[in-house]
Protein backbone atom coordinates (compact mmCIF):
# COMPACT_ATOMS: atom_id res chain seq x y z
CA UNK A 1 0.00 0.00 0.00
CA UNK A 2 1.03 3.62 -0.82
CA UNK A 3 0.90 6.81 0.58
CA UNK A 4 -0.53 8.86 -1.93
CA UNK A 5 -0.92 13.44 -1.56
CA UNK A 6 -3.58 14.29 -3.61
CA UNK A 7 -4.58 18.61 -3.96
CA UNK A 8 -7.97 19.18 -3.93
CA UNK A 9 -10.12 16.80 -2.60
CA UNK A 10 -13.40 18.71 -2.22
CA UNK A 11 -14.73 17.54 -5.08
CA UNK A 12 -14.57 16.44 -8.44
CA UNK A 13 -11.78 14.16 -9.10
CA UNK A 14 -10.08 15.11 -6.75
CA UNK A 15 -12.66 13.60 -4.30
CA UNK A 16 -13.24 11.26 -6.69
CA UNK A 17 -9.31 10.17 -6.96
CA UNK A 18 -9.52 10.31 -3.39
CA UNK A 19 -12.20 7.56 -2.46
CA UNK A 20 -10.91 5.27 -4.97
CA UNK A 21 -7.42 4.75 -3.14
CA UNK A 22 -8.73 4.51 0.44
CA UNK A 23 -10.90 1.71 -0.73
CA UNK A 24 -8.37 0.28 -2.34
CA UNK A 25 -6.06 0.21 1.08
CA UNK A 26 -3.97 2.99 0.13
CA UNK A 27 -3.15 5.98 3.12
CA UNK A 28 -4.42 9.57 1.38
CA UNK A 29 -3.68 12.78 2.44
CA UNK A 30 -6.04 15.19 0.81
CA UNK A 31 -6.02 18.73 0.99
CA UNK A 32 -9.10 21.21 0.90
CA UNK A 33 -9.33 25.10 1.56
CA UNK A 34 -12.41 25.08 4.13
CA UNK A 35 -12.51 23.15 7.50
CA UNK A 36 -16.29 21.78 6.55
CA UNK A 37 -14.12 19.75 3.90
CA UNK A 38 -11.65 19.17 5.92
CA UNK A 39 -14.30 17.26 8.56
CA UNK A 40 -15.64 15.54 5.88
CA UNK A 41 -12.55 14.26 4.15
CA UNK A 42 -11.71 13.21 7.89
CA UNK A 43 -14.35 11.40 8.05
CA UNK A 44 -14.43 8.92 5.12
CA UNK A 45 -12.18 6.18 6.39
CA UNK A 46 -9.11 6.21 9.14
CA UNK A 47 -6.45 6.22 6.22
CA UNK A 48 -8.29 9.15 5.48
CA UNK A 49 -5.63 12.23 6.48
CA UNK A 50 -6.72 15.82 6.14
CA UNK A 51 -5.04 19.18 5.46
CA UNK A 52 -6.15 22.80 5.19
CA UNK A 53 -3.75 23.70 2.19
CA UNK A 54 -4.50 26.51 -0.33
CA UNK A 55 -1.68 25.50 -3.19
CA UNK A 56 -0.91 29.49 -4.15
CA UNK A 57 0.97 30.10 -0.54
CA UNK A 58 3.97 28.56 -1.50
CA UNK A 59 5.83 28.40 2.43
CA UNK A 60 2.28 26.43 3.48
CA UNK A 61 2.69 24.11 0.67
CA UNK A 62 6.42 23.12 1.55
CA UNK A 63 5.33 23.32 5.38
CA UNK A 64 2.61 20.84 4.96
CA UNK A 65 4.53 18.43 2.80
CA UNK A 66 6.70 18.45 5.70
CA UNK A 67 4.45 17.91 8.07
CA UNK A 68 2.69 14.88 6.06
CA UNK A 69 6.93 13.32 5.57
CA UNK A 70 7.04 13.54 9.59
CA UNK A 71 3.55 13.02 11.02
CA UNK A 72 1.91 10.46 8.17
CA UNK A 73 4.90 8.84 6.53
CA UNK A 74 6.96 8.83 3.35
CA UNK A 75 4.66 10.30 -0.13
CA UNK A 76 5.13 7.48 -2.33
CA UNK A 77 3.22 9.74 -4.90
CA UNK A 78 1.42 12.94 -5.39
CA UNK A 79 -1.46 14.01 -7.50
CA UNK A 80 -1.49 17.44 -7.90
CA UNK A 81 -5.20 17.92 -8.67
CA UNK A 82 -5.97 21.27 -7.11
CA UNK A 83 -7.21 24.16 -9.89
CA UNK A 84 -10.53 25.82 -11.29
CA UNK A 85 -11.47 26.97 -15.08
CA UNK A 86 -11.17 29.92 -16.05
CA UNK A 87 -14.22 30.41 -19.14
CA UNK A 88 -14.08 33.43 -21.14
CA UNK A 89 -12.20 34.90 -24.61
CA UNK A 90 -8.98 36.48 -24.47
CA UNK A 91 -9.67 40.22 -25.00
CA UNK A 92 -12.73 40.14 -22.08
CA UNK A 93 -10.39 38.58 -19.70
CA UNK A 94 -8.42 40.60 -17.29
CA UNK A 95 -4.87 40.09 -16.54
CA UNK A 96 -5.16 40.09 -13.00
CA UNK A 97 -8.09 36.60 -13.87
CA UNK A 98 -5.26 35.66 -15.95
CA UNK A 99 -2.64 35.55 -13.26
CA UNK A 100 -5.09 34.10 -10.81
CA UNK A 101 -5.68 31.13 -13.19
CA UNK A 102 -1.50 30.28 -13.24
CA UNK A 103 -0.96 31.08 -9.57
CA UNK A 104 -3.34 27.84 -8.74
CA UNK A 105 -3.22 25.93 -12.01
CA UNK A 106 0.93 26.18 -12.83
CA UNK A 107 2.26 27.86 -10.01
CA UNK A 108 0.46 25.64 -7.01
CA UNK A 109 1.23 22.27 -9.06
CA UNK A 110 4.66 23.33 -9.45
CA UNK A 111 5.04 24.23 -5.59
CA UNK A 112 3.35 21.00 -5.05
CA UNK A 113 5.77 19.00 -6.93
CA UNK A 114 8.98 21.06 -5.88
CA UNK A 115 8.26 20.50 -1.96
CA UNK A 116 8.07 16.42 -2.03
CA UNK A 117 10.70 16.78 -4.77
CA UNK A 118 13.25 16.31 -2.11
CA UNK A 119 12.17 13.28 -0.39
CA UNK A 120 11.55 11.00 -3.19
CA UNK A 121 15.08 11.92 -4.81
CA UNK A 122 16.92 10.74 -1.58
CA UNK A 123 14.87 7.93 -1.90
CA UNK A 124 15.51 7.41 -5.50
CA UNK A 125 11.41 6.36 -5.88
CA UNK A 126 8.51 7.79 -6.29
CA UNK A 127 5.49 8.91 -8.23
CA UNK A 128 4.34 12.41 -9.51
CA UNK A 129 0.98 13.30 -10.90
CA UNK A 130 -0.75 16.48 -12.20
CA UNK A 131 -3.72 16.97 -13.51
CA UNK A 132 -4.03 19.30 -16.82
CA UNK A 133 -6.85 18.26 -19.00
CA UNK A 134 -7.33 17.65 -22.95
CA UNK A 135 -7.38 21.29 -22.75
CA UNK A 136 -3.28 21.19 -21.85
CA UNK A 137 -3.12 19.38 -25.50
CA UNK A 138 -5.64 20.68 -28.00
CA UNK A 139 -7.63 24.21 -27.10
CA UNK A 140 -11.08 25.43 -27.96
CA UNK A 141 -12.39 28.71 -28.33
CA UNK A 142 -13.56 30.72 -25.31
CA UNK A 143 -10.86 29.05 -22.59
CA UNK A 144 -8.11 30.99 -23.29
CA UNK A 145 -6.62 31.27 -19.80
CA UNK A 146 -7.59 27.85 -19.01
CA UNK A 147 -5.84 26.51 -21.86
CA UNK A 148 -2.74 28.30 -21.40
CA UNK A 149 -2.44 27.26 -17.87
CA UNK A 150 -2.49 23.70 -18.89
CA UNK A 151 -0.15 23.90 -22.14
CA UNK A 152 2.49 25.20 -19.65
CA UNK A 153 1.50 22.61 -17.40
CA UNK A 154 2.39 19.62 -19.83
CA UNK A 155 5.58 21.43 -20.67
CA UNK A 156 7.12 21.43 -17.04
CA UNK A 157 5.67 17.81 -16.65
CA UNK A 158 7.53 16.93 -20.37
CA UNK A 159 10.65 18.66 -19.32
CA UNK A 160 10.47 17.49 -15.44
CA UNK A 161 9.75 13.89 -16.38
CA UNK A 162 13.33 13.25 -18.48
CA UNK A 163 15.32 15.20 -15.70
CA UNK A 164 13.93 12.84 -12.92
CA UNK A 165 14.03 9.35 -14.48
CA UNK A 166 17.44 8.82 -13.77
CA UNK A 167 16.85 8.91 -10.27
CA UNK A 168 13.93 6.75 -10.52
CA UNK A 169 11.07 9.15 -10.34
CA UNK A 170 7.93 8.65 -12.52
CA UNK A 171 5.99 11.60 -13.74
CA UNK A 172 2.30 11.26 -15.28
CA UNK A 173 0.37 13.68 -16.99
CA UNK A 174 -3.67 12.85 -16.41
CA UNK A 175 -5.39 14.41 -19.22
CA UNK A 176 -9.63 13.80 -18.43
CA UNK A 177 -12.08 15.35 -21.18
CA UNK A 178 -15.35 16.17 -19.93
CA UNK A 179 -16.28 14.37 -16.60
CA UNK A 180 -19.06 14.50 -14.19
CA UNK A 181 -18.40 16.85 -11.86
CA UNK A 182 -18.93 21.01 -11.04
CA UNK A 183 -16.24 22.08 -13.24
CA UNK A 184 -18.40 23.85 -15.79
CA UNK A 185 -20.56 24.21 -13.20
CA UNK A 186 -20.67 26.32 -9.94
CA UNK A 187 -17.09 25.71 -10.10
CA UNK A 188 -16.15 27.47 -13.59
CA UNK A 189 -15.13 30.84 -13.20
CA UNK A 190 -16.69 33.22 -16.16
CA UNK A 191 -15.12 36.36 -17.50
CA UNK A 192 -17.28 39.09 -17.70
CA UNK A 193 -19.09 39.76 -20.96
CA UNK A 194 -18.37 43.24 -22.27
CA UNK A 195 -17.42 42.49 -26.37
CA UNK A 196 -20.40 42.69 -28.38
CA UNK A 197 -17.95 41.31 -31.41
CA UNK A 198 -17.93 38.06 -29.73
CA UNK A 199 -21.27 37.14 -29.25
CA UNK A 200 -21.19 34.79 -32.41
CA UNK A 201 -18.49 32.58 -31.80
CA UNK A 202 -18.44 32.56 -27.77
CA UNK A 203 -22.56 32.68 -26.68
CA UNK A 204 -23.43 28.95 -28.39
CA UNK A 205 -19.66 27.71 -26.51
CA UNK A 206 -21.12 29.21 -23.15
CA UNK A 207 -24.44 27.93 -23.68
CA UNK A 208 -23.72 24.33 -24.87
CA UNK A 209 -20.89 23.72 -21.90
CA UNK A 210 -23.52 25.12 -19.41
CA UNK A 211 -26.39 22.72 -21.19
CA UNK A 212 -23.62 19.52 -20.64
CA UNK A 213 -22.71 20.70 -17.29
CA UNK A 214 -24.04 17.12 -15.30
CA UNK A 215 -24.32 14.77 -18.25
CA UNK A 216 -20.88 14.85 -19.02
CA UNK A 217 -19.60 11.56 -20.86
CA UNK A 218 -16.83 10.93 -17.94
CA UNK A 219 -17.33 8.66 -14.69
CA UNK A 220 -15.19 10.72 -12.29
CA UNK A 221 -15.25 6.40 -10.16
CA UNK A 222 -13.61 5.13 -13.85
CA UNK A 223 -10.87 7.89 -14.39
CA UNK A 224 -10.15 6.92 -10.31
CA UNK A 225 -9.96 3.50 -11.19
CA UNK A 226 -7.47 4.18 -14.30
CA UNK A 227 -4.94 6.46 -11.74
CA UNK A 228 -4.82 3.48 -9.25
CA UNK A 229 -4.34 0.73 -12.33
CA UNK A 230 -0.91 3.10 -13.45
CA UNK A 231 0.04 3.14 -9.92
CA UNK A 232 1.28 -0.45 -10.31
CA UNK A 233 2.59 -0.62 -13.59
CA UNK A 234 6.05 -0.23 -13.53
CA UNK A 235 6.20 1.82 -16.92
CA UNK A 236 3.48 4.05 -16.43
CA UNK A 237 3.01 6.29 -18.97
CA UNK A 238 3.95 9.51 -19.24
CA UNK A 239 0.64 10.68 -20.86
CA UNK A 240 -2.70 9.51 -19.32
CA UNK A 241 -5.97 10.66 -21.52
CA UNK A 242 -9.00 10.16 -20.07
CA UNK A 243 -11.95 9.43 -21.82
CA UNK A 244 -12.60 8.95 -25.46
CA UNK A 245 -13.81 12.50 -26.22
CA UNK A 246 -10.58 13.03 -24.79
CA UNK A 247 -9.18 10.57 -27.30
CA UNK A 248 -10.98 12.07 -30.46
CA UNK A 249 -10.59 15.63 -29.55
CA UNK A 250 -6.74 15.32 -28.86
CA UNK A 251 -5.97 13.02 -31.97
CA UNK A 252 -8.08 15.69 -33.91
CA UNK A 253 -6.04 18.74 -32.56
CA UNK A 254 -2.55 16.53 -33.24
CA UNK A 255 -3.45 15.83 -36.85
CA UNK A 256 -4.17 19.39 -37.38
CA UNK A 257 -0.63 20.30 -36.11
CA UNK A 258 1.35 18.18 -37.90
CA UNK A 259 -0.65 18.51 -41.04
CA UNK A 260 0.14 22.23 -41.01
CA UNK A 261 3.91 21.09 -40.51
CA UNK A 262 4.44 19.21 -42.99
CA UNK A 263 2.66 21.74 -45.15
CA UNK A 264 5.11 24.58 -44.09
CA UNK A 265 8.31 22.59 -44.08
CA UNK A 266 10.25 23.83 -47.04
CA UNK A 267 9.86 27.06 -45.75
CA UNK A 268 10.92 25.93 -42.22
CA UNK A 269 13.86 24.45 -43.76
CA UNK A 270 15.47 27.77 -45.00
CA UNK A 271 16.50 29.16 -41.92
CA UNK A 272 19.55 26.87 -41.23
CA UNK A 273 22.69 27.84 -41.72
CA UNK A 274 24.33 24.97 -43.93
CA UNK A 275 27.10 24.81 -41.23
CA UNK A 276 25.21 24.52 -38.38
CA UNK A 277 24.65 21.55 -35.40
CA UNK A 278 21.69 19.92 -35.01
CA UNK A 279 20.30 19.54 -31.63
CA UNK A 280 20.34 16.51 -30.07
CA UNK A 281 16.62 15.06 -29.35
CA UNK A 282 15.76 15.05 -25.85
Amino acid sequence: MKTILITGVSSGLGRAFAEGALAAGHTVVGTVRRQADLESFDALAANAHGRLLDVTDESAVFATVRDVESTVGPIDVVIANAGYGLEGVFEETALSELRAQFDTNVFGVAATLQAVLPYMRERRRGHLMAVTSMGGMMAPAGLTAYCASKFALEGMLESLAKEVAPLGIQVTAIEPGSFRTDWAGRSMRRAERTIADYDEIFAPIREARLQASGNQLGDPAKAADAVLQILESTDPPRHLVLGSDALRLIRAARAAVDREIDNWEPLSRTTDFPDGHQIAAG
